[in-house]
């Protein structure tokens, strides 16, 4: 099982455009072995330290396998939403972990 993490940041104001993405591509996850466990949208409180901007959202999503994750980023489903994302979205940190 694979784990990936996403700290999303959003271009301002854009928040409704990128929500309308999600709305579209999430779903899909299933389609590949996908399951999001967390989506978690933070206030400035929820963060004990931080050195840069905080991210609009945190995702943490599990893979059964490195070729299903590889799947769903290249869905022709999820890939006629990018402009969508490219749109609203400034930037995202993805981290790709394991249970130890």
């Amino acid at each position: 099982m694979l784990y990936y993490t996403q700290l999303i940041f959003i271009k301002p104001g854009c928040e409704a455009e990128f929500h309308a993405f999600e709305d579209k591509v999430l779903p899909l996850l299933k389609d590949h072995n996908g399951t999001l466990l967390y989506r978690i949208r933070p206030n400035a409180s929820a963060f004990v330290e931080s050195c840069q901007e905080l991210p609009y959202e945190i995702h943490l999503v599990t893979f059964s396998s490195k070729a299903d994750f590889e799947g769903y980023k290249t869905d022709p489903k999820r890939l006629a939403f990018m402009e969508m994302k490219d749109r609203s979205v400034e930037k995202i940190v993805l981290i790709e972990g394991v249970v130890l």
